[in-house]
């Protein structure tokens, strides 16, 4: 099936030939080109040049059936590159759906396991600690006992730090309870904690809240590796993300820039994280661009369509 342009183009040069030939019937009505021709062959007989109209129509004959196969063969070829379009679509939807039913799945394990870890392995420590404390309390501080109760409970709240960082890669704080802004904002004071050497800004703008659990959490982990990178590679000094929804586009826009040293993109030294990054924005439909050179800082930006409810 012809696309419009090729239809239009088709079309004219179709008029195009039957203004030329009716043109030519007129013309050779009006000066009776027929009866000129033969008497000027007459006297040239030896070269049979009467005979050129019956050569003239069979080349035409023959021009005419070359063009309609050519014709049907290239139809032919437009319905077979049309049906391997809607075929490749059918193919790029199926992997987006199956690529964002993984990332739903990943954060439902991410999200169980928190929660396990949360109940049980941080109760258990807890009970730990609680019975540590007591073995310390009852104790004479110059006993033996005592300082190893006192080295126990140390131990454990190392452990317990151990646990709630695990629970905080796995799950964002305050993401089910407040929502994905203020899970960035005290994500971003925890960074800034970290990195108190790094000036970190987070601005926001468009309403983020009607925006679904499973964009806000790409957002998220976007920000996260983001940061990570930051804090292992960059030596920057100052970070800034901007995350705006624009409703009337449907979309959301994650900037993040720093003024680091930059980085070298070329394979293979794009890390796992970077693949990661791109692989969660793709499943969504949306683009993430990367911009950097040696000393001149980092640019992440990523562009996610926002679904019809979301709007």
């Amino acid at each position: 099936m012809m696309n419009t342009n090729q239809q239009w183009s088709a079309r004219r040069d179709a008029f195009t030939v039957a203004m030329l030939s009716l043109a030519a019937a007129i013309l050779c009505v009006t000066f009776n080109v027929s009866e000129m021709l033969a008497r000027f062959t007459r006297p040239l007989e030896r070269l049979q040049l009467d005979e050129a109209p019956v050569v003239l129509l069979v080349m035409a004959v023959s021009l005419i059936w070359f063009s309609a196969r050519r014709y049907f063969e290239a139809q032919r070829e437009l319905l077979a590159r049309r049906a391997a379009e809607v075929s490749l679509a059918e193919a790029l939807a199926e992997n987006q759906r199956l690529a964002l039913k993984y990332v739903d799945m990943q954060e439902s394990e991410h999200k169980a396991l928190a929660r396990d870890l949360h109940d049980e392995l941080g109760q258990y420590v807890n009970a730990m600690k609680l019975d540590a404390v007591s073995i310390r309390d009852a104790t004479p501080p110059q006993s033996p006992i005592y300082a190893s109760a006192q080295a126990m409970i140390a131990n454990l709240d190392r452990v317990y730090g151990v646990v709630r960082g695990l629970i905080g890669q796995l799950r964002p704080v305050g993401f089910d309870d407040l929502g994905m802004v203020a899970a960035l904002e005290h994500f971003m004071n925890e960074w800034r904690a970290r990195l108190p050497g790094v000036t970190i800004e987070l601005s926001t703008q468009g309403d983020l809240e009607p925006v679904d659990e499973t964009r806000g959490l790409v957002i998220y982990r976007l920000v996260q590796e983001a940061m990570t990178n930051i804090a292992r590679h960059s030596k920057a000094t100052r970070v800034n993300i901007a995350i705006e929804r624009a409703a009337a586009l449907e979309r959301v826009t994650i900037v993040i820039v720093d003024n680091g040293r930059g980085a070298d993109l070329r394979p293979p030294r794009a890390g796992l994280g970077l693949v990661g990054m791109r692989e969660r924005v793709s499943a969504l439909g949306g683009e993430l661009t990367l911009a950097t050179r040696p000393g001149e800082g980092f640019t992440v930006k990523a562009i996610l369509p926002l679904p019809i409810a979301a709007t």
